[in-house]
């Protein structure tokens, strides 16, 4: 029985992975700052934790010591783009040299375990070239995406310099009902559903302490910005793929499909019947400084050396989005 040892396995991206290894009798040991989340608290019984923390190097040491792991996936991360700016320090300590402590103590521990990296299409920022493989230029535009390089490159340092197996993923936006209220995604379902159901002031709240949906109306920055977003429980099958291959490498994962957040709060709002016009509102506070893209993946490389390819479309995506929320609201109502 193999082991994987999963940081940030309370996240969207860990609870989809942990499910995907126990399928495929893994021993799970799960690395975070809080014990059992609401996503993976239905796998209690299946898996050890370890509670610690990605900036502290005594915790990821003992962590790699405890579990021994065959593979470690760094999933754990600041994971908020817009956030980094106001956490540039912590987020840099976390998403960068965290994950370097980490490469290093499975080097002085478990030379021989195979690490996965959680890399970021942000870091193509504003765009070299479109779409976006594995050698097109890198140019982060924000503190999350300069730390999510930093691990990158020296992730491909230590592959080359120690034989490290390493391999990384460059995962464009992955969403699911499990994706934090504050990714756009997340909002822009939430709030279609709040008005659906004629809520007018959500409960939740955004990134400013304020209603998601305040009086009717939600507000969002860049409506312009296009991104090319895809389903997470697809893209932890890719992750498991990379650590299965001959040679470390790195991969781009994606649709390949290029959408507007226009076109998101188009599609959102017409499944539940409403004209996305009337209710969303530009408020440059929710703008980044720094605007990325337009990202869009070409995954033809994990496509021909994994045999990965995406299933579930944007629209479904979308859709199961709303319903979820739909679901929550009216079990509280």
């Amino acid at each position: 029985m193999k082991t994987a040892l999963i940081t940030g396995i309370n996240g969207q991206d860990g609870s989809y992975l942990a499910e995907f290894l126990l399928e495929k009798n893994y021993r799970i040991v799960g690395f975070s700052k809080n014990k059992l989340s609401n996503h993976i608290k239905h796998l209690e019984d299946k898996i050890e934790f370890i509670v610690g923390d990605l900036s502290d190097a005594d915790s990821i040491y003992n962590a790699v010591r405890m579990s021994q792991p065959d593979e470690v996936y760094n999933l754990a991360s600041q994971s908020y783009p817009s956030e980094s700016w106001n956490k540039a320090i912590e987020t840099t300590k976390i998403n960068g040299v965290g994950a370097q402590i980490l490469f290093d103590a499975v080097r002085d521990i478990k030379p021989e375990c195979r690490v996965y990296q959680a890399s970021s299409s942000e870091m193509f920022g504003e765009v070299k070239q479109t779409p976006q493989h594995e050698e097109v230029p890198f140019n982060p535009s924000n503190p999350y995406a300069a730390a999510k390089l930093y691990a990158h490159q020296i992730a491909n340092i230590y592959r080359k310099s120690y034989g490290q197996f390493i391999s990384c993923g460059i995962l464009f936006n992955h969403e699911s009902p499990r994706r934090g209220i504050h990714f756009i995604t997340q909002k822009v379902s939430y709030a279609a559903a709040c008005l659906k159901l004629g809520i007018a002031n959500s409960p939740l709240l955004n990134e400013k302490g304020e209603p998601i949906v305040k009086d009717g109306k939600l507000s969002l920055g860049n409506l312009d910005a296009k991104r090319d977003w895809g389903y997470a429980a697809d893209y932890v099958e890719a992750m498991w793929l990379m650590l299965q291959q001959e040679k470390a490498d790195d991969f781009v994962i994606g649709t390949g499909k290029i959408k507007t957040i226009r076109e998101l709060c188009e599609t959102a709002f017409s499944y539940v019947g409403l004209d996305w016009k009337e209710y969303v509102i530009v408020d440059p506070r929710f703008a980044r400084p720094t605007e990325t893209g337009p990202t869009v993946a070409d995954a033809s490389k994990a496509e021909n050396l994994l045999g990965w390819a995406s299933k579930k479309s944007f629209e479904e995506l979308i859709i199961e989005l709303v319903d979820c929320h739909i679901l929550k609201m009216n079990s509280i109502l």
